[in-house]
């Protein structure tokens, strides 16, 4: 039995070095070579010039960047200036008609003769009257559940207690796994007659700092006010409905909804010096929420994609192939400037080698998920040994963003993916500050943008 297990084990070596040795082969010496030493001055620059951190600093200083904000201008304006003063072959301002929701100044939710809840009203809900809802509660996990209470709802506010499930290694599955209440919970409540909705906050946290998020309505139920409650706010709202199922709650929000606003996305270019109509672009969405300042979500991606094109110029790297970087407008309520960038594209014929985008905040590097075919996969995890210079361990197929998934006909769609361990710690809520961000860790993944993109503008897909 031990000479077969050692057999198995050698025959596991085997491929295991011959699968290195694959990898390997897709570059000669000569290429590992150069590959490796610009890898080592791309990820050196990142950390000692910390340039990126030091325009996140700058961006965070302007304030959160909600769609259609007057901040949110301001945030655009800023970047085309920066990326002006980079040196970069061509700037411009794509234009894109965004939703313009205002979370306004009342945003109470009090349990009659007891505390005030911390909520947040949640992105796009409509106010309350103005005297406020004053309801009973019903505590649900579900939408299965509320369905098997539909009797009890009319005339209530149903708050839903199910949180994100901490047992997940991926916080990204157990925030897919809770963000349907979020995002349906109102259109699923009115179904059966409630007057509003509260959430349990999305978050890894055990604070009382609530998150916010895009939630929808249909035009054939009635649109009910929704809000996000803090953690240990929904803690106690649980425990309170056990002593006192009939306790009431006066709720209070005058958020509302204006006509679409004029945004901008923000492109920036270097142009590629043998195939300039090969397009590999490297983006993150430029608006925020407008509570904290957006610094993870998705302030870190975007520095992140600026910094790469400055680092090209910086080390005078001419890359083969044109570098873009886009700072799309409206991802977290609509992906308007996502989608008016596709069809610019399409429009213009385009030639989209590849698209990078980054949005899981500014943690330490991981890998990258690809969505391409297998030969294409291959050859990229082949350049593997290049891309550890900066911290990054694996590449595997996966998805890639939100805002690059309108680019159609693309070779490959790349999403970095840095640790999200505390990722959901501050995603949505006012905990999403710059001095939340590490500046090494932020550099890592602009240095691990900026290889990845260098390779794939060198060695082509």
């Amino acid at each position: 039995m031990k000479n077969i297990l050692h057999l198995q084990l050698l025959q596991v070596s085997f491929l295991s070095f011959l699968f290195s040795g694959l990898l390997f082969s897709q570059l000669d010496s000569s290429k590992l070579n150069h590959y490796n030493l610009v890898a080592d001055q791309i990820t050196k620059k990142a950390l000692t010039e910390k340039a990126g951190y030091n325009l996140l600093g700058e961006l965070c200083e302007i304030g959160p960047r909600l769609s259609g904000s007057e901040n949110s201008l301001r945030a655009i304006s800023w970047a085309g200036d920066k990326l002006e003063k980079f040196g970069i072959d061509k700037v411009m301002f794509q234009p894109v008609m965004v939703p313009h929701w205002e979370r306004g100044e009342a945003e109470t939710a009090e349990i009659i003769n007891g505390k005030y809840l911390n909520i947040l009203s949640l992105g796009g809900s409509i106010a309350t009257p103005e005297n406020g809802i004053t309801a009973n509660v019903i505590e649900v996990k579900n939408f299965s559940e509320l369905e098997k209470r539909k009797n009890e709802v009319k005339g209530k506010i149903i708050f839903f207690s199910r949180p994100l499930d901490e047992s997940l290694l991926n916080t990204f599955t157990g925030y897919g796994g809770a963000v349907d209440q979020r995002f349906y919970g109102a259109v699923e409540a009115s179904k059966y007659g409630a007057v509003a909705v509260l959430v349990r906050s999305i978050t890894t946290k055990h604070d009382n700092v609530p998150h916010t998020g895009v939630m929808g309505y249909v035009d054939s139920l009635p649109k009910i006010p929704a809000a996000a409650i803090g953690y240990l706010d929904s803690d106690y709202l649980h425990n309170a409905l056990i002593d006192d199922p009939n306790l009431l709650i006066k709720l209070n929000l005058n958020c509302k909804t204006l006509p679409d606003a004029k945004s901008y996305n923000v492109i920036a270019e270097i142009t590629g010096t043998e195939y300039p109509d090969e397009i590999i672009v490297v983006g993150a969405h430029f608006d925020s929420w407008d509570v904290g300042n957006g610094a993870h979500d998705d302030g870190a991606g975007c520095v992140q994609s600026m910094e790469v094109l400055h680092l090209f110029k910086e080390l005078g790297l001419k890359p083969r192939r044109t570098i873009r970087c886009v700072l799309f407008i409206n991802e977290e309520n609509g992906s308007r400037g996502g989608k008016e960038y596709g069809k610019f594209v399409e429009t213009k014929n385009e030639n989209h080698l590849a698209a990078i985008e980054s949005d899981r905040g500014g943690f330490t590097p991981l890998g990258f998920d690809i969505d391409t075919d297998s030969s294409t996969l291959i050859k990229i995890k082949s350049w593997l040994p290049v891309l550890e210079k900066s911290g990054i361990n694996w590449i595997k197929k996966g998805g890639s963003g939100v805002d690059v998934q309108y680019i159609k006909n693309t070779k490959a769609k790349l999403g970095y993916v840095p640790d999200a361990q505390r990722y959901m710690d501050v995603h949505h809520s006012a905990n999403d500050t710059f001095d939340s961000v590490h500046p090494r860790e932020l550099e890592l993944g602009s240095a691990s943008i900026a290889i990845m993109a260098y390779l794939i503008s060198e060695e082509g897909l």
